[in-house]
């Protein structure tokens, strides 16, 4: 996996892309996109998606290539493009969605446990809670005492991913039927979808959850043996996982009709074959999930505290947060981190928050660093800063740079006003460790500018608390 020297050879890093990108959020793909859309609207949803996204990794390549000097991936680059606010907000951002999308992960996995022992319901039941808990504080501990994710633990949980992902393609190929899949092509028979134009909007925002992770390499960027492979990684990453999230939805609607698929209850890959080959079906798709899971807990929880911790490292958060214990783990960080999920798991007990809810917020708080992943690769490319003696690629990657940036403004307006507003809720509250972190290097808090944007997160979060305590807001 890495070399002598522990650098992360490009077979290493594409594990890491792959790894952190199949999570647990493909095994539900057929009930969520069946829930948001019909089979056009899916269809036209990929086809965007597929463009956006592959401008989204040949961004992150662009950056690893052209700023070898930028490590940590997505919080540097909105640091060096937009200041330290924005670059902070990056950070916080990328964090709360990693750690939310953890507290998913968890409500997921006692919801297949659920599948063999009722008692945990559809995952969010006290004993789901408790059993979350335990399972929360022993990863922690684990990584506590320097467990790094082990490359044999990485290994055996990508292949547990992958041989029931590639099994369920080959099976549900067969199975495939035209007639069910043509059968209401435009869900006219579910008015309650809305338009076309609805439906690709809501399908949408479900393919960006499935696809956070694509910037894994960049973010360990600085662990590479060669910078050049951060962004072959990352393509070869993300063409791998597009071809079985696309295998995965389409085949399925071949397999069940639309409003089928969307009453099944998570994970619907497991009933989806269920539906082909009987009880045995569901079975595999739900142990694989659960070693897939517990894969992705491990790697997100890694994740989590490396971005505090690098974040730390360059004054963007306080001091406190760069503490190692003895065996180099960022103790600190992955306190404050488990803490938070923690205290989100309790949360899903009193309200009735589910795992997608829970993904529409995490995707919502993840949009920010990538918007301004995107506006620094455009920005570049419109500056021709690093592209002195390269004017054929300028244009290039002014054309990839711009599509990615439009994607990603897309993509904010698909989450919608609800999401946004609540993301300043989460955003807001940030601010008292940014303040922190200028303090100790003896800077002044904001610029101008930046006193502009804070005013502004401050009012989306004022509304959103009035929102959730008048009830017109919903989690």
């Amino acid at each position: 996996m890495s070399d002598s020297s522990g650098k992360l050879k490009l077979g290493a890093l594409v594990a890491l892309v792959v790894g952190s990108m199949i999570g647990g959020g493909i095994f539900s793909l057929p009930q969520n996109m069946a829930a948001s859309a019909g089979v056009g609207a899916v269809l036209i949803g990929w086809a965007i998606t597929a463009v956006g996204m592959l401008t989204l990794a040949f961004v992150f390549q662009t950056l690893a290539n052209r700023k070898p000097d930028l490590d940590g991936g997505v919080y540097a680059y909105a640091k060096a493009g937009f200041g330290d606010y924005m670059g902070f907000s990056s950070a916080w951002g990328y964090w709360i969605s990693a750690w939310l999308g953890n507290v998913g992960y968890f409500v997921l996995l006692f919801s297949t446990l659920g599948y063999f022992f009722p008692i945990f319901g559809e995952g969010n039941t006290p004993a789901a809670i408790i059993g979350a808990s335990i399972l929360l504080w022993a990863v922690h501990f684990l990584v506590l005492r320097g467990i790094k994710e082990a490359a044999f633990i990485n290994l055996v949980t990508t292949v547990a991913k992958v041989v029931p992902l590639v099994l369920f393609a080959l099976i549900c190929l067969f199975a495939f039927r035209l007639d069910i899949f043509t059968a209401d092509i435009w869900a006219m028979g579910t008015p309650e979808l809305g338009s076309v134009m609805n439906q690709v909007r809501n399908m949408m925002l479900v393919t960006v959850w499935v696809f956070i992770g694509i910037e894994g390499a960049s973010i360990f960027s600085a662990r590479a043996e060669k910078r050049t492979d951060v962004g072959k990684a990352t393509v070869i990453g993300f063409v791998t996982v597009l071809l079985f999230l696309v295998l995965v939805n389409v085949l399925s609607l071949g397999i069940m009709t639309q409003p089928e698929l969307a009453k099944l209850q998570n994970p619907s890959m497991a009933a989806v074959l269920e539906h082909v080959v009987g009880h045995w079906g569901a079975v595999l798709i739900s142990v694989g999930l659960v070693i897939s899971l517990l894969g992705a807990l491990l790697s997100w929880v890694l994740l989590c505290a490396e971005i505090m911790f690098a974040a730390a490292k360059d004054h963007t958060m306080p001091e406190f947060l760069r503490r190692e214990n003895a065996k180099q783990v960022p103790a600190n960080a992955l306190w404050l981190t488990n803490a938070m999920v923690q205290i989100f798991l309790v949360i899903t007990l009193f309200s009735s928050s589910t795992y997608l809810s829970l993904i529409y917020l995490a995707t919502s708080m993840i949009l920010v660093p990538y918007l301004w992943s995107a506006a620094y690769a455009f920005l570049l490319a419109l500056r021709s800063e690093t592209y002195e003696q390269a004017l054929a690629e300028r244009k290039k990657d002014l054309i990839i740079g711009g599509i990615a940036l439009l994607y990603a403004i897309w993509l904010l307006y698909a989450g919608g006003v609800k999401y946004l507003l609540l993301s300043a809720l989460l955003y807001a509250p940030g601010a008292i460790l940014f303040a922190k972190a200028k303090r100790e290097v003896g800077k002044p808090v904001f610029t101008n500018v930046e006193k502009l944007i804070f005013a502004a997160v401050v009012i989306g979060a004022l509304v959103a608390a009035y929102g959730l305590y008048d009830g017109f807001l919903t989690l």
